[in-house]
C-alpha cells in the first residue's frame, strides 16, 4: 500500500461543542412566529446529529414546520440571524448530506400531503415530506407509479429523493428521479419564490427581460450554460446513473433549459423545496421474476448487456458474500433457499399487461440463458416467492452493515465507496478492479445493487477509529475514484455525494466545471447558508467522522453480556446505521411507538442514536440519570421487533432494560413498577381466594383507588385472577382414553415438561388445562413444576434486572433434572418463552444450564411439529384470524404455528397486525393508553370487527387482554383451539 498523502482531520467529536451564540434567541423568536414545533434542546439536537452516513454534526436546532407559512417564517428569522439551513426528510441519506451544523427543517411529520392524481396527464403534486410508498400506492390504483423506488421506499420522502436524485430497482423502467420531475416549487435563502421547470428560449428571454431577482437568476444560469456547454457535453459521462455533480446538462438547449431537473440532486445546497409535480409512468400490472445464478458476481456482471437485450423492467445483482452475511445473522434463511445455485446472482423482472405475456418473456429469457457458455442456473418465481426474493435484495445494506463474528469482533461495513456507477458494458471489469484494490487494503464487502444500470453498492469494513485506518480509508477512496473514472463512470450512481465523495469532484469534472458548479450554487445561495460545505467547498471525506481517531466512548459496566459486541454497551448502540427501517408505518411490527406518534424520538433509530450520544458524554448530560433519554425509552413497548426486523438487529428491548436498571439505581421507582414487575407474587397470593380478590378489585370505590395508585387508565379493566391449574385424575384418564382410540399407548410415554407461567396459570388456567390435554393426547407424559416459578418477564420492562437474575437462577435450580435429562419444556406464553430464548443467556452467559434451557424451550406448536410428527390436529371448518404476539414473531417466528393450524383444514389468515399495543403493563398505564389504542386500531381491532364469525387466535396474554377489553370477542390460545374437538 502506498504511503498516504493525507493527514488526519478533526472528527465530529472535535466539533461536538460547536455553538451558535444566538441559538436561544432564535429559538424564542421561532416559537413566537410559527405554529409548528421548535426544538433546540440537547435531546433533539442529538437525535438529528447523524443520518445514515459516516458523519456527525450537532445541529443548531430542529424546526418541524406545519405548512409553507412556517417554512417562510423560519427562513426569514434564520436569515436575520445568519443561520444556515438544512432540509431533511427521513434522514436516510448515505453520503452525509442529511447532517450539518444548521437549523434542520424536518418536513416528514406535517408537510406530507399529496394532491389528486391527474390520470390524463399522469401527474401528481406533492409536498416534500410525503413518503414514496404513499405516492406509489395511490398511483397503482390507476396502474401508474413513480418509477424511482430505492430500497428505503417504505420511509424515504419525495423531498429527500429529489435532493439526492434517487433511483432504485425500477429506474431501469422509468429513469432516475430527475427524469420524472415536471416542476418544483422553490424557496431561496433570500426569500425568493420560484416555480421552475422546462423553459423555452422565448420564456428564458422573457424571464431575463423582466429583471428583478428572477431575471438575475435566469440570466446567470444562461451564462453558465453558454460558457460551459461544450465542457458539460465532454465531461459528463453518458451512462444511466450519473448522479454526481449539479445537473448542468439539464440547462442545455437539447434538454429545454429544465431548471427543475437542474436542481434535482443538489442536496439542499441551493434551495428549499416546498412542492413538486411528479411525472408518473405506466406500471405493468403483471410481472414475472427470474433468478439467475452464476459461478461468481463478476461473470454475472459480464452478462448484463446480453440480459438487457430482453428489455427487463428490473435487473439487480447480489453476491454470495451478502448471502453469507444474512446466514450469519440468521435472517431470511428460508428465503435464501429460493436462489438458484451459484455465488453471483442476477434478479431479472419482466412486466406486461397480462400474466401470460410476462411469463412468455421470462420463458424466452430463460431459454437464452441455456445457450451461454457459463451455463447459469435459472429459477422462475411465483408471486409470493418473488416478494421474498425482493426482500433479500432490499436487505442488502443492513445485511452487510453489521456481520456477527463468533470468533471475534463483528465485521462492520461502512458507506463511503457506496454506489459508484459505470456503463453496464464496463461493469465486470470495474468490479474486478475494485476487488483487487480491496484485497490490497485487506478490505471486504458485499457487491449488490442495480446491475442493469451499472450501479453497485458496497459496505466496506473501513477502520474509522485509528489514525492509520482513517488515512488508509482516504487513500482507498482516492484510488477507487480513479478506477471508476477510468471505466467512464460516476462517483455516485444513486445516493448523492454529500461529504462522502464531493472532495473527489475535481477528478471527475475538472477545474472548469468545478468553477461552473460554484457559480451555480452562488446564483441561488450567494451567502452559502444552504447546507454549506456539501458538494461545493465540501469538508474532506475523512473529516467530521461519527467515530474518528479520538472516538473514546464511555464504557460502563452492564447487566447483560452483549457477547456480539465484546461486552460493550457503547458498541451495541453503534449497531444502528441510520437506514430508518423503523420509520415505516404500513406493515410488520417495528417500530410501534413511531407508528403511533410519527416522532423520531420514538423510533428505534432515534433511541439508538440517543443512547449512542449518551455514551459520548458530549451533548447529552447525566449519563444513566438522563431524564430525556428515559422519556424516549418510556414509549418503547419492548416488543423485540427491532431485533428481527431491523436490518442490523438493534435490540432496543434489551437496551431499555439496561438503561432503566442503571437509571433507578439512584432514583426511586414508581409503585406500579413493583406491582406490575412482581405480578407473579400478587397472583400467587390472590390464588388463595381469587373470587374475593376479584370482588375487591372491582368494587367501584376500591377499583378507582387501585387504578389511581397504580397509574392505570380508567378505561382499563383489571384482569381477573383464577385458581391455578392442577391436573386431576379424570383429565388424565379422559385424555388417555381419547389417545388410545387413535394410537396404542407406548409402555413408557416420553416426558414433556409443561411450564406453568404466571399469566396462564393464575389468570387463564383453561389454557393450561387444554395444553395438558393436547400433549397427553399426542402421546406424552406431562409433568409440571412442583413449586412456584416465574421467568420474570415483566421485570425487564422496568429494568429490574437484579431481581430478574434471581428469578432465573431459581428456575435453573428447579429445572436442573429436566435440563440434565434433555426433557423438552413447553411454554404457552410467548413472552415467557422469549425470556428463555433471549434474555436468559444474555444475563447468565456463563451458566451452562442457561444454554440448555434455551435449547430445550419450545412453544406448543414448535414442540408438536418437532416431537409429534404423527399428531393429527382436529379438523376445523372455520375461519381463523391469527394475531402473532410480538415476541413470538421476533424470537421464534410464526412458521410452525401457521403450519400446524393449516393441518386443521381451517381457513387460516395471519394478520399483519404488528404490536397489539398492550405489551404487558404498557397498555394499562394511564399515559400510554392513547398510544396503546392507536396501535390496536391500526389493524388488529378492525380485522376482528370486520370478521365477526371468525375465530381469533392469539397466544399472548397481553394480546388477549387488548382484544377482550375492546371487543366482545373472546380469543383462543392454540392449545384451546386444538383441545376443543378432542374431548372423548
Amino acid at each position: 500500500m502506498a504511503t498516504s498523502q493525507f493527514v488526519v482531520l478533526p472528527s465530529s467529536h472535535a466539533r461536538a461543542h460547536d455553538t451558535f451564540p444566538s441559538a436561544d434567541q432564535l429559538a424564542s423568536q421561532l416559537r413566537a412566529k410559527i405554529r409548528g414545533e421548535v426544538r433546540f434542546d440537547p435531546t433533539s439536537r442529538a437525535l438529528y446529529a447523524t443520518d445514515a452516513s459516516n458523519y456527525r454534526h450537532i445541529p443548531i436546532g430542529v424546526v418541524i414546520p406545519l405548512d409553507e407559512d412556517d417554512v417562510i417564517a423560519t427562513l426569514t428569522l434564520c436569515r436575520e440571524f445568519k443561520a444556515p439551513i438544512l432540509t431533511r426528510g427521513a434522514g436516510t441519506s448515505l453520503a452525509g448530506q442529511g447532517t450539518n451544523f444548521a437549523v434542520i427543517l424536518d418536513f416528514s411529520k406535517y408537510m406530507n400531503k399529496m394532491g389528486e392524481i391527474n390520470t390524463a396527464q399522469k401527474t401528481v403534486h406533492v409536498q416534500p415530506g410525503i413518503v414514496l410508498d404513499r405516492v406509489r400506492d395511490a398511483a397503482e390504483k390507476f396502474n401508474l407509479t413513480f418509477a424511482p423506488d430505492p430500497a428505503t421506499h417504505s420511509r424515504c420522502t419525495i423531498g429527500g429523493m429529489i435532493g439526492n436524485n434517487s433511483c432504485g430497482v425500477h429506474a431501469l423502467m422509468g429513469g432516475k428521479t430527475v427524469d420524472n420531475i415536471l416542476a418544483l416549487d422553490l424557496l431561496l435563502y433570500d426569500g425568493t419564490r420560484l416555480t421552475v421547470g422546462p423553459t423555452t428560449e422565448a420564456e428564458l428571454e422573457a424571464h431575463i427581460k423582466a429583471r428583478g431577482r428572477t431575471g438575475e437568476i435566469y440570466a446567470a444560469l444562461k451564462q453558465i450554460r453558454d460558457t460551459y456547454a461544450n465542457e458539460v457535453r465532454k465531461r459528463f459521462p453518458k451512462i444511466p446513473r450519473r448522479v454526481s455533480g449539479y445537473n448542468l446538462d439539464e440547462l442545455l438547449p437539447e434538454n429545454n433549459f429544465n431548471l427543475a431537473r437542474a436542481i434535482v440532486g443538489s442536496e439542499g445546497t441551493c434551495a428549499i423545496l416546498l412542492g413538486a409535480t411528479l411525472q408518473l409512468v405506466e406500471s405493468p400490472p403483471c410481472r414475472t421474476l427470474v433468478g439467475v445464478g452464476f459461478p461468481d458476481i463478476f461473470l454475472a456482471a459480464d452478462h448484463v448487456p446480453q440480459i438487457l437485450e430482453h428489455k427487463p423492467i428490473g435487473l439487480e445483482g447480489v453476491d454470495g458474500y451478502l448471502l453469507d452475511a444474512l446466514r450469519r445473522k440468521q435472517k431470511l434463511l428460508t428465503d435464501l433457499e429460493l436462489l438458484p445455485g451459484g455465488d453471483g446472482f442476477l434478479i431479472v423482472e419482466f412486466g406486461a399487461q397480462s400474466q401470460p405475456e410476462a411469463n412468455a418473456k421470462a420463458r424466452v429469457f430463460v431459454a437464452s440463458m441455456k445457450t451461454l457458455a457459463s451455463q447459469p442456473t435459472c429459477r422462475v418465481y411465483t408471486t409470493d416467492e418473488a416478494k421474498r426474493v425482493w426482500h433479500i435484495r432490499e436487505s442488502g445494506l443492513g445485511a452487510s452493515a453489521f456481520i456477527p463474528n463468533p470468533n471475534g469482533k463483528p465485521t462492520t461495513g461502512w458507506e463511503g465507496w457506496e454506489d459508484a456507477a459505470v456503463d453496464p458494458t464496463q461493469l465486470g471489469s470495474y468490479l474486478r478492479a475494485i476487488r483487487v484494490l480491496m484485497a490490497e487494503f485487506n478490505y471486504s464487502s458485499a457487491m449488490y445493487g442495480h446491475f442493469g444500470q451499472g450501479c453497485v453498492h458496497m459496505r466496506i469494513n473501513f477502520d474509522l477509529e485509528t489514525a492509520k485506518g482513517i488515512l488508509a480509508f482516504r487513500e482507498f477512496m482516492d484510488r477507487a475514484a480513479d478506477i471508476a473514472l477510468a471505466h467512464g463512470g460516476s462517483l455516485s450512481g444513486e445516493h448523492g455525494d454529500g461529504q462522502s465523495r464531493a472532495a473527489l469532484y475535481p477528478k471527475m469534472f475538472g477545474e472548469d466545471l468545478m468553477r461552473a458548479f460554484r457559480q451555480f450554487k452562488h446564483i441561488f445561495d450567494p451567502t452559502n447558508r444552504m447546507n454549506p460545505n456539501k458538494l461545493i467547498d465540501a469538508h474532506e471525506i475523512h473529516e467530521d467522522l461519527r467515530l474518528g481517531a479520538d472516538y473514546k466512548p464511555w464504557q460502563p459496566e452492564t447487566h447483560f453480556a452483549y457477547a456480539e459486541e465484546n461486552g460493550s454497551f457503547a458498541e451495541a448502540t453503534q449497531r444502528c446505521v441510520g437506514v430508518g427501517a423503523c420509520r415505516k408505518t404500513d406493515a410488520a411490527t417495528m417500530c410501534p411507538s413511531f407508528m403511533a406518534t410519527g416522532e423520531e424520538l420514538h423510533s428505534t433509530r432515534g433511541r439508538a442514536h440517543l443512547l449512542w450520544e449518551l455514551m459520548q458524554n458530549e451533548i447529552l448530560p447525566d449519563q444513566w440519570a438522563n431524564e430525556k433519554v428515559r422519556e424516549s425509552l418510556d414509549l418503547c413497548l419492548s416488543c423485540k421487533a427491532c431485533k428481527s426486523e431491523c436490518p442490523v438487529s438493534v435490540d432496543m428491548a434489551t437496551y431499555k432494560a439496561e438503561f432503566l436498571a442503571h437509571h433507578y439505581e439512584h432514583a426511586s421507582r414508581p409503585l406500579f413498577h413493583y406491582a406490575f414487575g412482581r405480578i407473579d407474587v400478587l397472583a400467587r397470593l390472590a390464588a388463595f381466594a381469587p373470587r374475593l380478590v376479584n370482588t375487591i378489585n372491582n368494587a367501584p370505590i376500591l377499583r378507582t383507588l387501585i387504578k389511581k395508585i397504580l397509574h392505570i387508565h380508567p378505561n382499563r379493566n383489571l384482569p381477573r385472577f383464577a385458581k391455578p391449574f392442577t391436573p386431576d385424575r379424570r383429565l388424565a384418564h379422559d385424555a388417555r382414553r381419547y389417545r388410545d382410540r387413535r394410537a396404542p399407548l407406548a409402555r413408557e410415554a416420553p416426558e414433556v415438561f409443561l411450564w406453568s407461567d404466571t399469566f396462564n396459570n393464575y389468570f387463564h388456567p383453561s389454557t393450561m388445562r387444554a395444553a395438558h390435554q393436547v400433549l397427553t393426547t399426542a402421546g406424552f407424559r406431562v409433568t409440571l413444576p412442583s413449586e412456584h416459578l416465574c421467568c420474570g418477564r415483566p421485570l425487564y420492562d422496568f429494568g429490574m434486572l437484579d431481581t430478574a437474575k434471581d428469578y432465573l437462577l431459581k428456575v435453573l435450580n428447579a429445572l436442573t433434572p429436566q435440563l440434565q435429562a434433555r426433557t423438552p419444556i413447553v411454554v404457552l406464553e410467548p413472552s415467557c418463552a422469549s425470556v428463555f430464548r433471549d434474555e436468559l443467556t444474555n444475563l447468565l452467559p456463563n451458566d451452562p444450564r442457561a444454554w440448555k434451557l434455551r435449547e430445550q424451550t419450545y412453544l406448543l406448536s414448535e414442540f408438536l411439529i418437532k416431537f409429534a410428527p404423527n399428531y393429527k390436529p382436529p379438523q376445523l371448518n372455520e375461519k381463523i384470524l391469527v394475531h402473532g404476539h410480538c415476541h413470538h414473531r421476533a424470537t421464534m417466528g410464526m412458521h410452525d404455528e401457521i403450519a400446524l393450524l393449516r393441518l386443521t383444514g381451517a381457513d387460516v389468515q395471519l394478520l399483519d397486525s404488528g404490536c397489539c399495543g398492550m405489551a404487558g403493563p404498557f397498555g394499562f398505564e394511564e399515559d400510554k393508553y392513547e398510544v396503546s389504542q392507536t396501535l390496536a386500531n391500526r389493524v388488529l381491532l378492525p380485522a376482528i370487527r370486520n370478521n365477526p364469525q371468525a375465530t381469533i387466535l392469539t397466544n399472548g396474554f397481553s394480546c388477549a387482554e387488548q382484544i377482550t377489553q375492546n371487543t366482545t370477542t373472546h380469543p383462543k390460545h392454540l392449545a384451546e383451539l386444538l383441545a376443543q374437538s378432542q374431548k372423548p
